[in-house]
């Protein structure tokens, strides 16, 4: 039997979802006919799927859950459908699957098995931040989050904010949203001046916020209002 093929597939960045925005009719037209998906929370990629409107009932959709408590050793077991012959969905929280997301997992799985892969256009918020910040576009890595602890973090930032001087490097980074203005309070007490900052908040939202300058200019401005906001930031010193 012919395994079917994984599809790698981008959610909407915020709430409310309206996959029609963000997502081309190709994508949409993919999303709509599956009935296995792989999702990193049911709930949220429920509520995906009804606003996508999905040909089968939604109530007889196959998920299952792959987030960072599951197991290693049950990652490949997820596969199942793809290898009796079905194609299978693979849905983040927000955004990119595979992305600082561990989607990853699986899809390394996939390349073992020598599975077909199609990712599918959608959002991304680390390159709708990198579009949107003005650096370069051409040199520029991916941190992940900073360490949680103050000193660690103060450090971390010191360490980037030199690489990205030495090498003209954006460096792009993020934070667990309720640690949003912890992270923008240490940058702008950190770094140099003149180091450029970018914060992309809310991205492809209505209240999307998306402000790029230099740190002196941030610290004369009152701080963003960042709390439980899905942020992308990023250094150029």
């Amino acid at each position: 039997m012919k395994p079917g093929r994984l599809y790698l597939i981008p959610s909407n960045l915020t709430t409310p979802f309206d996959p029609a925005a963000t997502l081309p009719a190709a994508a949409l037209a993919v999303v709509r006919r599956l009935t296995d998906f792989v999702v990193e929370d049911a709930k949220t990629s429920r509520a995906f799927l009804k606003a996508c409107g999905t040909d089968a009932p939604l109530q007889s959709i196959s998920m299952t859950t792959l987030n960072e408590h599951t197991p290693a050793a049950e990652v490949e077991e997820k596969l199942a459908p793809v290898i009796a012959g079905r194609d299978l969905g693979l849905l983040s929280d927000a955004g990119a699957p595979g992305v600082a997301d561990p989607g990853a997992l699986l899809v390394a799985a996939a390349h073992r098995s020598r599975i077909e892969i199609v990712p599918l256009v959608g959002p991304s918020s680390l390159l709708l931040a990198l579009m949107g910040a003005g650096f370069n576009g051409q040199r520029f890595t991916f941190q992940g989050y900073l360490p949680a602890e103050r000193n660690a973090r103060v450090a971390k930032l010191k360490d980037i904010e030199r690489e990205s001087a030495q090498l003209g490097l954006t460096q792009i980074f993020i934070e667990t949203p309720y640690r949003n203005a912890a992270l923008f309070a240490d940058i702008v007490a950190t770094c140099k001046p003149g180091t450029r900052l970018c914060v992309a908040a809310d991205l492809t939202a209505a209240s999307q916020f998306l402000h790029s300058l230099p740190i002196a200019d941030w610290k004369q401005r009152p701080p963003p209002g960042l709390n439980k906001r899905p942020t992308v930031f990023l250094l150029l010193g």
